[in-house]
């Protein structure tokens, strides 16, 4: 017997599981587009690690000498 998770009997986990594959989708998507504009970018500089967005933020800030609002702002307009 298959038991199904049914998005009405268990809404936080349904969409829980469908916010982490829509990020990690547009990550993949935001992440080449990062790649494309800033050719001195690594797969290392841009890994996402959920809960670790600081960390993320610090090493484009190292490596691309911007601010975190700017960075925010380009990742958001990507």
């Amino acid at each position: 017997m298959t038991i199904r998770c049914r998005p009405q009997l268990y809404p936080e986990t349904y969409n829980q599981r469908m916010n982490k594959l829509q990020i990690k989708g547009s990550w993949n998507e935001i992440k080449g587009k990062l790649k494309q504009q800033f050719g001195n970018l690594t797969d290392d500089d841009l890994t996402f690690t959920e809960g670790k967005e600081d960390e993320l933020l610090g090493r484009l800030q190292k490596k691309l000498g911007k601010s975190r609002e700017e960075l925010r702002g380009m990742i958001e307009k990507l």
